[in-house]
């Protein structure tokens, strides 16, 4: 029996208030609070509630009564589909203001840390075309838009998941957060896909040629290309990849993968080299780093200077120093800063990040950098420490879960006299540094905008022992 469909309330009239986490902003009513997508501060609009949680609502504009002036118009024609860009309507020194105030909400409403300074966000200066990286999905089941409703037989689809549908789809004709010839690359390869017959990928039930697209660039306008088919359809699969060899000669890189799974990852998987070389080399404040097509870098490589050049400032390396840089990644930060100290040592959970470290490493003609590989909380015991020494500065730059609270135990246990913490999640950051202000006093925060049009923000937290 089918579940009966819950009707909920419409709210008329009503003033939006402050933006908020995961890009909403929230309405009072009758002591409710209405968390609201796709609004601005200061509309006044019809709210139709879509949801119902313990303690609050969730709801979505229904009508306008006025719109706030903060608005500006979005340049997606997927705005508000796609989920990508939830801040697009908003103008961009407003975006910048309200990730400013979430990094010290964070910290003091989480964190419970009141005394110490936050420095004024640094935005980008590209707020379009600023990614070097984009994943897209090949579907059979392509959520209906304009674009499609017209040929209602044709549910294929290259594009991104719908938020809340994890097999349905977005048909995407233009994305504007990556260059081109990225869309130039996507319409052609789909077309070349539709009108020679190849099957696009069926989630729920697993069949289907085209799986998913993967596509890299650097700053001098290479570009890597990864197809990932889920059938070994060897005559297709060479017919695709010779088409977009030819079609492309942007493509320095162009692989392949064979994934069978019931998911998309592929650090398991061995991927298989088409054409030209294996990697991509970006060029990172004058340092090479070589670029797979599993490898973790930053994807905003302009902003990604910024941050590293703002974390080599709060740690202030004089030459002599011994630095743990913690969830080191493919070294990126310790290279950077290598020549400023004594002695790196990374340490980093994925063997291939490592792996790609330590390459980069020799890349760069550095040699007084160690990288480990393993979990973090297993990794870094007292034996650890004591056999690489004690750490005068410690790096950290966890995923957006934070640290784990062994680590911040043994980093309170350890007690180096300065810590440079970098965060893709204020909410966690604010969580570790509650923790950490058992031993160590926060002095400064700098957030930083990677990613402009979303809610999304870093920030470098500078913490000192405190004596």
């Amino acid at each position: 029996m089918p579940r009966k469909k819950i009707k909920y309330a419409l709210l008329e009239n009503v003033t939006i208030g402050p933006a908020v986490a995961e890009g909403n902003c929230i309405a009072r009513i009758d002591n409710q609070v209405v968390f609201v997508k796709y609004a601005a501060p200061n509309d006044v609009a019809d709210i139709q509630i879509t949801g119902k949680k313990k303690k609050f609502l969730e709801g979505k504009i229904s009508n306008f009564h006025s719109k706030s002036e903060l608005r500006t118009e979005p340049v997606c024609e997927h705005y508000g589909l796609c989920g990508g860009c939830k801040w697009q309507h908003l103008k961009y020194e407003e975006q910048l203001k309200f990730k400013q105030q979430q990094v010290l909400d964070a910290m003091q409403r989480i964190g419970g840390i009141t005394e110490f300074q936050c420095l004024p966000i640094v935005g980008c200066k590209d707020i379009y075309g600023y990614r070097n990286k984009l994943d897209m999905t090949f579907s059979n089941k392509a959520w209906v838009t304009q674009f499609n409703k017209e040929n209602p037989e044709n549910f294929n689809a290259l594009g991104f998941h719908i938020p809340g549908k994890f097999d349905k789809v977005l048909d995407i004709h233009h994305c504007h957060l990556m260059p081109e010839p990225l869309n130039e690359i996507t319409r052609s390869v789909k077309q070349f896909c539709e009108e020679n017959g190849y099957s696009f990928f069926d989630l729920r039930d697993q069949h289907g040629l085209m799986r998913n697209l993967l596509l890299r660039c650097n700053s001098d306008g290479q570009w890597m290309v990864l197809f990932s088919f889920f059938e070994n359809d060897s005559e297709k699969i060479n017919a695709i990849l010779e088409y977009t060899k030819n079609t492309f000669p942007q493509i320095s890189s162009l692989v392949y993968v064979v994934n069978e799974k019931r998911n998309d990852t592929l650090n398991d998987l061995e991927i298989q080299l088409y054409y030209g070389d294996a990697y991509l080399i970006e060029n990172l404040y004058g340092k090479k780093f070589k670029i797979r097509p599993q490898s973790f870098f930053q994807t905003n490589t302009k902003q990604a200077e910024t941050l590293y050049q703002i974390t080599g400032e709060f740690a202030d390396l004089k030459g002599t120093e011994l630095v743990y840089d913690l969830y080191t990644g493919t070294g990126s930060i310790a290279i950077y800063l290598a020549e400023k100290a004594k002695h790196f040592v990374g340490i980093e959970y994925v063997e291939a990040a490592v792996m790609d470290a330590r390459e980069n490493m020799e890349l760069n003609g550095v040699s007084n950098l160690e990288f480990y590989a393993g979990d973090m909380k297993d990794i870094l015991t007292a034996e650890f420490i004591a056999e690489n020494g004690k750490p005068d500065v410690v790096i950290t730059d966890p995923p957006r879960d934070g640290m784990h609270p062994a680590v911040v135990e043994r980093l309170l246990e350890m007690e180096a006299p300065k810590m440079v913490y970098v965060s893709c999640n204020p909410a966690t950051q604010a969580r570790d540094a509650k923790m950490l202000s058992e031993k160590y006093r926060l002095v400064k925060i700098q957030p930083v905008d990677m990613f402009p049009h979303t809610h999304h923000v870093e920030s470098v937290a500078l913490f000192e022992l405190i004596n």
